[in-house]
């Protein structure tokens, strides 16, 4: 119908043009076109299929070269000898048809009257117009401008008459002109249109193009010689009609689309979308598409097809073809055709090319490629013992693919791990408990494999996602083992060299070799022990200092070593840990060595001072801090015990600033107790307004004894 109505216009733009032309053109020797421009048929009941039903008479005036004709009805065509033929049998070919003849000389319409056929609609060149129900703009107004139809693409040579503007009445002044206004006219783009001022006859310039302009919408309007308007203006419409001048274009030259392998028949792969720049309510621009050809064409040339008018790829092969594992590949190109004019054979195409990739899905279980597999590994070894391989046949780079492996028999002490390799998707058993081959010279484990995804419902694990490593333990010579270890004693201190102290216990724990075990010390802070190499018998080489250094909470640490004579020889090692018990060996001494004290009995006269001892409890405190036994003492000093470990001393009267040396007598709790004969520095200072200050104290009397003769003999004068 849209072709039929684009061909009508056609015909009607050529009748309006002969029209002009006849009333203000010459006579030619030869017009262009068709010679006869409008026949008749009669209709008898129908046509039957190649069978000429007239002939028309076209002439281009250059001998007809390249002439194409086409007809409104898709059913007829005009032959070589110009004959009006029926494609086939047809009874419904309407009361009209129209012929379109072309070439690069001619471009022109013919209609053909068939007599007495059934009406169709619509029917007459007029109707189609609408000449007949056209009516004045404004029923004062006798200006009548019908909307005019210009052929996209026209030939030279230009101007071309498009049509006229009428007055109805018959009282049009010699003085008035016509004038047309609006874009395509007097406004950008100037000069398209034009119109004969004493006919209005409105002629186009040159060639247009509907799809950069469709529409213009112009303005016809009378004046006087003046310029001044007389009727008008009135609305002229002007319609570009549509020619099949662009071929459809796809949005991308390469689509990509995925299907999933075993998806059933009828599956929606992809979309393809053409684009037409050509008029969207003319078959210019009604598509249809085709696959032209499929790459490779295996297993079937006819894969998938293509919905011819909305593009949608979908499946024909079935589920079970569309297997991602036997097929050539796993990508398929396409080349897409669309063409216009509804697919006929004088449409215009594009192509586009699209790729399907059939996706994997978990169809494959994975299978190992032994049901068997052996390692051996060095008895307390650690680390990867054997590589487990499969096979799986789904895609590489999918969940489908990668393998998972676990253990689920023969590991009751979880002394292996086995992990995916992800560069080979192999399984890598590992020992992560070192193994003794005195316990157990051999393991039998039991390992499955499953995939990441799950399968898909129709497929299961089978016997062959299991498989059974075989793991021989090689004996090692193993370094003997003590026990216990560490092995703990306690021992007085102080207790004679050469005194037993403990026994020590290695075992060689490959008890299925007969070896020997040698010990020796490795590591003895103190040089305190000495072991016999045979038995294992340790005693003292010195005395044992509870108070050394080297000995922390009462606690001191040796390192022995033991050694077997296997090949090559192995040795372990053992901790002796001495507790030692404290004796009262140590007498206590004073703290501080110095005390500080006023030269006026008046101000701070009293220290605190404090005893220590290096034993401890009840070799320690309660302390006794008494004066020394020298004559006079007391008269000076005072001591007065504040609690176990502290007492006060007092000065009881001033001295001179200096510093005295006062004997003292420490005595401890121990048993039998330890008594330290000591001395207590006392710095007598000056003391001012809370300041005491000592520099410069040198003992004009340091001497204590001296101190006391001087108080003797100040008693005895007095």
């Amino acid at each position: 119908m849209e072709f039929c109505r684009r061909v009508l216009v056609v015909f009607i733009l050529s009748q309006i043009v002969c029209t002009g032309a006849q009333d203000d053109a010459e006579e030619v020797a030869c017009s262009p076109g068709f010679q006869v421009k409008q026949y008749q048929v009669e209709y008898d009941g129908g046509f039957l299929k190649d069978q000429p039903l007239l002939k028309v008479v076209f002439d281009d005036c250059a001998e007809n070269q390249d002439v194409s004709f086409e007809v409104s009805h898709p059913d007829f065509l005009i032959d070589e000898d110009l004959n009006l033929v029926p494609r086939r049998d047809v009874i419904d070919s309407g009361a009209v048809l129209f012929v379109h003849g072309l070439n690069a000389h001619a471009d022109d319409m013919a209609q053909v009257d068939i007599m007495g056929a059934p009406p169709r609609s619509p029917q007459t060149l007029r109707e189609i117009v609408g000449l007949g129900d056209i009516t004045p703009y404004r029923t004062k107004r006798s200006l009548l401008v019908p909307p005019m139809f210009v052929p996209e693409n026209q030939r030279a040579p230009f101007p071309r008459s498009i049509g006229k503007s009428h007055v109805i009445s018959y009282d049009m002044k010699d003085d008035h002109y016509f004038r047309l206004t609006g874009k395509g006219a007097d406004q950008d783009p100037k000069g398209v249109f034009s119109i004969n001022r004493r006919t209005g006859e409105v002629a186009v310039s040159r060639a247009l193009d509907r799809e950069a302009i469709a529409f213009y919408h112009l303005q016809v309007s009378t004046t006087d010689m003046s310029g001044n308007l007389v009727e008008g203006p009135v609305d002229l419409d002007v319609y570009i009609i549509d020619q099949n001048d662009n071929r459809p274009i796809f949005k991308e030259s390469r689509y990509s689309g995925e299907v999933l392998e075993g998806s059933p028949s009828g599956t929606t792969v992809m979309t393809m979308t053409a684009l037409d720049a050509d008029d969207p309510n003319t078959d210019n621009a009604v598509l249809r598409y085709i696959i032209l050809r499929q790459s490779p064409e295996k297993p079937s040339p006819n894969m998938f097809y293509i919905d011819p008018e909305r593009g949608d790829i979908i499946t024909v092969i079935s589920p079970s073809q569309l297997d991602r594992e036997t097929l050539p590949t796993t990508q398929y190109e396409l080349e897409i055709v669309a063409k216009d004019m509804a697919g006929s054979e004088v449409g215009l195409t594009g192509t586009a090319t699209a790729t399907i990739t059939i996706t994997d899905r978990n169809d494959h279980a994975p299978e190992f490629t032994h049901s068997l597999f052996q390692a051996s590994v060095d008895e307390g070894s650690t680390g990867v013992v054997v590589n487990l391989t499969v096979d799986d046949r789904d895609d590489p780079a999918t969940g489908g693919f990668r393998a998972m492996y676990s253990i689920i028999k023969g590991d009751p002490n979880q002394s292996f791990e086995i992990h995916t390799n992800p560069d080979n998707n192999e399984g890598m058993l590992s020992v992560v408990k070192p193994l003794d081959y005195e316990s157990s010279m051999f393991h039998t484990l039991m390992i499955r494999v499953e995939n990441e995804d799950p399968l898909v419902p129709d497929v299961i694990y089978g016997p062959s996602s299991t498989a059974t490593v075989y793991i021989a333990v090689q004996d090692v010579n193993e370094g003997p083992v003590f026990f216990p270890d560490p092995l703990m004693v306690t021992k007085w201190e102080n207790i004679p060299v050469g005194s037993f102290v403990a026994m020590l216990n290695a075992t060689d724990p490959d008890f299925r070799q007969i070896q020997s075990v040698r010990y020796g010390v490795l590591r003895d802070p103190a040089g305190w022990l000495s072991v016999n190499p045979v038995k294992g018998m340790v005693n003292t080489t010195a005395t044992l200092d509870r108070e050394s250094p080297h000995v922390h909470n009462n606690r001191y640490s040796a390192v022995f070593m033991a050694t077997d004579n296997g090949n090559p020889p192995a040795t372990g090692t053992g901790t002796l840990i001495i507790t030692l018990q404290d004796e009262n060996d140590n007498a206590p001494y004073v703290v501080p060595s110095v005390a500080r004290m006023c030269e006026d009995a008046k101000e701070v006269n009293v220290a605190v001072i404090g005893a220590r001892d290096k034993d401890i409890h009840p070799n320690t405190d309660p302390f006794k801090i008494e004066l020394g036994k020298q004559l006079g003492l007391e008269k000076t000093w005072k001591i007065s015990r504040i609690n176990n470990t502290h007492s006060q001393i007092m000065l009881l009267h001033s001295l001179q600033r200096a510093n005295y040396n006062v004997p003292l007598v420490l005595t401890d709790s121990g048993f039998p107790p330890l008594t330290n004969n000591t001395e207590l520095k006392v710095q007598v200072c000056t003391c001012k307004k809370n300041r005491m200050d000592c520099n410069g104290a040198v003992t004009p009397v340091t001497d204590l004894l001296l101190l006391l003769s001087l108080l003797t003999l100040s008693i005895l004068c007095l």
